[in-house]
């Protein structure tokens, strides 16, 4: 039985996408959009300047060859690619019609999204080969997309119950909002803790100490299992 004439199409477009993932150039760009992302677009977006939309399109897209290069079960690469369209979707449709359900639905979409991202990360930074740059890169792109889920995380909660944080300034809007729990995440992912974004609410704090948890154990975990890669070789001779 013939297997379509668009499979070896298909095939060449999943060859080229493991070639871009496997090499230094697709971890590189994750964590160069990432970076970007939140030392640049986040705090112009505060100060009312535009300039996210491109780096949204990269990043889908960036997740979407990421999903097809890996090996996995069909199933599990169409719900990837589902919750990538969707919370994409979401987020601008959010921005388009800033209502509070959309807000909402576009935060839990961001955690799964960026969830899964961190994931696609991982898997490519953990395939065989030898230890490159590529894969610090990549554990330190997982490590700032978990900042950025717990970011969603937070909103999420504020916008379930307002008040749920303390902020010296008041966020004016969405977007104000948006970059200070970037602020916040980032600040207790690392345990700085400047205290002047507060969780107030109880769910709000169990989730404070979750990512302060995770911000600690993550790089010892990581560290330890790129050693173990890299001692591999040297085991086998």
């Amino acid at each position: 039985m013939s297997e379509g004439p668009h499979s070896p199409r298909l095939a060449l477009f999943h060859s080229h996408m493991s070639q871009f993932w496997s090499g230094d150039l697709g971890l590189t760009l994750v964590s160069v959009s990432v970076v970007v992302l939140i030392f640049l677009i986040y705090p112009f977006r505060e100060a009312g300047l535009p300039g996210r939309f491109f780096f949204d399109l990269l990043m889908v897209g960036l997740m979407l060859s990421g999903a097809l290069a890996i090996e996995q079960r069909r199933i599990v690469r169409a719900a990837v690619i589902a919750f990538v369209i969707a919370g994409a979707a979401m987020l601008w449709l959010s921005h388009l019609y800033p209502t509070r359900f959309l807000q909402q639905l576009s935060s839990i979409l961001s955690i799964v999204t960026l969830l899964l991202y961190a994931r696609i990360v991982l898997l490519v930074m953990f395939r065989e080969g030898p230890i490159t740059w590529s894969r610090i890169q990549g554990g330190v792109s997982a490590y700032l997309l978990l900042g950025l889920a717990w970011t969603s995380a937070f909103q999420l909660v504020e916008q379930l119950h307002p008040g749920s944080f303390h902020f010296t300034a008041a966020p004016a809007d969405v977007d104000q909002l948006t970059s200070k729990l970037v602020y916040f995440s980032f600040t207790t992912l690392t345990t700085v803790g400047f205290g002047d974004v507060l969780p107030l609410s109880p769910f709000a704090r169990s989730l404070a100490i979750a990512e302060a948890v995770v911000g600690q154990l993550f790089p010892a975990i990581l560290i330890g299992a790129l050693v173990a890669m890299a001692m591999q070789p040297r085991s086998k001779l």
